[in-house]
């Protein structure tokens, strides 16, 4: 029997944790598209780790870069002094961006990222002589990380409630999912983009006035809230209405970004340039924590146009802004995506992924799918009383199957490494079929999360063993 860690001491995010503990998944290695658990199992990655992992596990560049500079320089202050890499690095970020968004703010992570663009966002308008403009506008069921002004702008429910009221002056737009009219859509839905995103000067501009308003930010794809697509003109109407009241547009493409969607980012998808750009996980390929905030030219020369001579121009940073590893394995992650043109890839493999992700219509509980680039979302029809419980099954039964798949409420979502193969691409969805159809079978026995995973059940009991054993003595 496999050795377990002391379970007791770790609060697991974004998890429960008891009904982890009583049944721990745990990975101990992973390389290519694979992770290995701790029982010595291969599972399928269909999620590139968290989003993050475009490029695969275990690259061997990013390993030999960090620890290069891990032994040459481990850190370095990141305020009133810096490194030759973090300069290198945000030129080389700069070039793989869309051009003219080519000032870089490095973070930690892309909750940092989104807190530091509605902090420049907000600071802009003030230094620039337009204190007003103080109030942001998100999405329902818009994902901005975890940090307060992200869960504020943020809109799903379930991120909000234990933590009170957030920041003050933020409202919401509608989101865009709408399977009444758009469900089983092939990529982008044709109907209804225009009516929403008109829906943001109708209502929004005329409830707060739209010279109070600071930023509007919006994900080009709702990844978290389970694969949520814009229709077709959504995106440019509501740059179209930014720019006719001077409001900000901010996209997080935390997600999206780095080939996510079969381009660099959704602004080459979509075609549509915002203000500033938030960005993480890919860019480092998830290896070191790691984002950037990348904001048009003007806005950063606004800040050192309009500050004291000597002034700090921005008071906001981070302990670890462009740590030097990070550094390092963004680097890196940025000649490989250079090298081996990872965006192309995955567009190239999307139709085919498009094909395997839509075979699934028919099947048991399916009621919705929806795909772009290398992401798909499956919705389950919900059981009565227990939201999610399908799809946390549908997942159980797809890890013991040897496939690693990431649900979030009653939606499946798919998102494997732009390494990914075709056949492996046929084994996720295959995969996700049996484990559908199985769950059809069994009826509500399928539900109970205690007949999955007997191996891991049984370490669970085992640790407790030890630990009861230690309390003894």
């Amino acid at each position: 029997m496999a050795t377990l860690p002391n379970l007791q001491h770790y609060w697991l995010p974004f998890t429960a944790n008891r009904q982890f503990k009583s049944m721990p998944r745990l990975f101990k290695a992973a390389k290519g598209n694979y992770y290995t658990t701790i029982d010595d199992r291969t599972l399928l990655d269909a999620t590139a780790g968290l989003w993050c992992v475009a490029a695969g596990h275990g690259r061997e560049e990013i390993a030999s870069a960090a620890a290069h500079q891990l032994r040459t320089l481990d850190y370095a202050p990141a305020f009133q002094c810096s490194h030759p890499l973090a300069f290198e690095a945000a030129e080389k970020l700069a070039d793989y961006m869309p051009k003219g968004l080519d000032r870089i703010f490095f973070t930690g992570s892309g909750s940092e990222s989104v807190d530091t663009a509605l902090k420049i966002a907000l600071a802009y308008h003030r230094i620039t002589g337009n204190p007003m403009r103080n109030k942001l506008i998100g999405r329902e069921r818009g994902y901005h990380g975890v940090n307060f002004g992200g869960v504020s702008v943020g809109g799903i429910a379930g991120n909000r409630k234990a933590f009170g009221n957030g920041l003050a002056g933020v409202d919401h737009l509608r989101h865009t999912l709408d399977i009444s009219r758009n469900a089983f859509t092939r990529g982008v839905p044709q109907d209804g983009g225009i009516a929403l995103a008109n829906e943001f000067e109708q209502r929004i501009t005329t409830l707060h006035d739209p010279s109070t308003i600071a930023a509007l930010i919006v994900e080009p794809m709702q990844g978290s809230a389970g694969v949520v697509l814009p229709p077709a003109g959504y995106l440019q109407r509501l740059r179209e209405i930014c720019d006719k009241y001077g409001i900000l547009l901010i996209f997080d493409e935390v997600i999206t970004g780095f080939g996510r969607l079969g381009t660099k980012f959704g602004v080459d998808y979509f075609g549509v340039m915002p203000d500033i750009l938030t960005c993480a996980k890919g860019l480092t390929n998830g290896a070191i924590p790691m984002g950037a905030v990348a904001v048009k030219t003007e806005i950063h020369d606004a800040f050192m146009a309009n500050s004291a001579p000597n002034a700090i121009e921005l008071p906001h940073g981070y302990t670890y802004t462009a740590h030097p590893v990070a550094c390092a394995a963004a680097v890196a992650m940025l000649d490989i995506f250079n090298s081996e043109k990872l965006e192309e890839r995955a567009g190239s493999l999307s139709s085919h992924f498009e094909q395997a992700a839509h075979s699934l219509k028919g099947l048991p509980f399916v009621k919705d799918i929806r795909n772009i680039g290398l992401v798909a979302g499956i919705e389950l029809e919900p059981t009565p009383e227990k939201p999610g419980a399908r799809a946390f099954a549908t997942y159980l039964k797809c890890y013991e199957m040897g496939v690693h798949v990431r649900f979030t409420g009653d939606v499946i979502a798919i998102s494997p490494p732009l390494t990914i193969e075709k056949n492996e691409i046929d084994r996720i969805f295959s995969t996700i079929a049996e484990a559908l159809t199985s769950l059809a079978k069994e009826g509500d026995a399928g539900l109970d999360i205690s007949q999955y995973l007997k191996n891991e059940q049984q370490w669970a009991a085992h640790q407790l063993e030890i630990q009861q054993q230690a309390n003894l003595e």
